[in-house]
């Protein structure tokens, strides 16, 4: 089969990933005539899970369609809220632990792997666990066996975290789960915490959790103030 000589324009949310030759309204390219749209685009440096709408002189195709010459493409970025699946459950790569820990203080699904096992390993874990894959390394993203996966764009926590919020609109459920393993908690009384607490705390607080997967307890200290910022700011307009 011959080259095939195509005209792309990528929605500017995705001229991140572009070389600047790309970021145009529309890029003239030569493709082998082979090779689906989806690897056109992701050779370009776009991964999939950042593209929404695929479209083909104004007709909306699937990523293995193959291009032709004289085809128009366009390519989009995703739409929020992004349809998933249910339950919704996050992993996140190492470089995003904080993340991870604001996730569960909302009380979502969120499994965080450390120390780093690869982005084999953590692929092969998406897709055994069904979890939505967050990263800021674009080679992750772009592994084939993930169950699905997401781009977190900026390197603030709080915008972190809103970027997730506003993309998934998961359900929260804010001290329901382990901010060190994920578990979920479940109330205790004083008395049967009352052999772990110090005598100052056991004085001063009366609602206590504990972890079901690592035992880990929990009651509202002096740092509570830090965390209810947390969930005050992602329920705010939902």
């Amino acid at each position: 089969m011959s080259n095939a000589d195509i005209t792309i324009a990528f929605d500017p949310g995705l001229h991140l990933f572009l070389a600047a030759q790309h970021r145009s309204a529309t890029s003239a390219i030569t493709t082998d005539g082979t090779s689906s749209l989806g690897h056109v685009v992701e050779s370009l440096g776009i991964p999939l899970t950042e593209v929404g709408a695929l479209l083909v002189n104004n007709d909306e195709v699937r990523p293995h369609h193959i291009p032709t010459t004289g085809d128009h493409i366009e390519v989009r970025t995703f739409t929020t809220p992004q349809p998933t699946t249910t339950p919704l459950r996050f992993l996140l790569d190492i470089h995003l632990g904080t993340l991870a820990r604001r996730l569960r203080i909302l009380g979502i699904d969120a499994a965080y792997e450390t120390p780093d096992i690869g982005d084999a390993a953590l692929a092969t874990r998406s897709a055994t666990e069904h979890r939505i894959m967050l990263s800021r390394d674009r080679g992750l993203l772009h592994r084939r066996e993930l169950f699905a996966g997401a781009y977190i764009y900026s390197t603030n926590p709080t915008e972190q975290l809103d970027e997730v919020l506003t993309r998934f609109e998961p359900t929260l459920a804010p001290w329901t789960r382990c901010t060190a393993c994920n578990g979920e908690l479940r109330p205790v009384t004083k008395d049967e915490m009352r052999d772990r607490l110090q005598t100052g705390t056991a004085q001063n607080y009366d609602t206590f959790a504990e972890c079901q997967s690592c035992d880990h307890t929990y009651w509202r200290g002096a740092h509570s103030a830090s965390l209810d910022a947390i969930v005050e700011h992602a329920t705010r307009n939902r």
